[in-house]
């Protein structure tokens, strides 16, 4: 071999040899590329001259250079602007696996309704940008109309399950509480327990006032539980605030 190994830059050679002894079936996928852009004879580098700037300057070095570039789509923006006016639609289930990735463009959307895709923020956004894209529209007209299509749907299909229910319930379907009645249900019990714990304190604070015989003739310990505890309704009060004056 000598002092050198020149075997990669023959490597183009042996190839076209097994290949014309037929040693290899089909070429290899770096062929032809090795063909059109052979390797350097050169076996040495060159040493890159750099001159220093004038005045004694360094040349600023570009801090971003080694950074990915931001990758930005059109639909972007559009999708920004539809879950900030419409937040609540994150909060309902969604399918996220993809078979490959861009399933968007399958669909027809020249309607906002696709067969086997359930209806939800994406298909506004879908629909806004092949409106903007087709028929010419402003970003505005378009998201107009795009968003008007989706209430139209979401309300017949709200319709739709409140008949269901309805017709299930006169059938003799039993429906749990809703998510309403648990709320105000919580909010209720965490009122009572308020109230229970602002009788509580009135009557310590009764109680240290008459220990340390600092009672003067203000409201009495009732009436000012009646103004603060229940303005509304004084006449429901608990057995725990029925405090006798004296």
């Amino acid at each position: 071999m000598g002092r050198y190994n020149f075997t990669a830059q023959r490597v183009h050679r042996a190839a076209q040899a097994l290949l014309d002894q037929e040693r290899l079936h089909a070429a290899p996928a770096w062929h032809e590329v090795v063909y059109t852009v052979p390797p350097p004879e050169i076996l040495t580098r060159t040493v890159q001259q750099i001159r220093a700037p004038p005045h004694g300057r360094r040349k600023k070095r570009n801090a971003k250079m080694f950074m990915p570039p931001e990758l930005k789509y059109p639909e972007d923006e559009l999708r920004s602007e539809f879950f900030h006016d419409h937040p609540w639609e994150l909060a309902r289930p969604k399918i996220v696996v993809e078979d490959s990735g861009n399933s968007a463009k399958g669909y027809d959307w020249s309607k906002i309704t696709q067969d086997g895709k359930k209806l939800d923020g994406e298909s506004v956004v879908q629909r806004q940008a092949w409106l903007m894209r087709h028929e010419r529209l402003e970003k505005a007209v378009a998201y107009d109309k795009a968003r008007k299509e989706f209430y139209k749907i979401r309300n017949v299909e709200d319709i739709a399950r409140r008949i269901a229910k309805e017709e299930a319930m006169a059938y003799g379907a039993y429906f749990g509480k809703g998510p309403l009645e648990i709320g105000m249900e919580l909010e209720n019990k965490a009122w009572d327990n308020w109230r229970q714990w602002a009788a509580e304190q009135i009557k310590l604070a009764q109680y240290g006032k008459a220990a340390s015989g600092s009672i003067d003739s203000g409201p009495t310990t009732s009436e000012y539980s009646k103004d603060m505890i229940d303005e509304e309704d004084p006449d429901q009060l608990p057995e725990s605030l029925a405090i006798s004056e004296g």
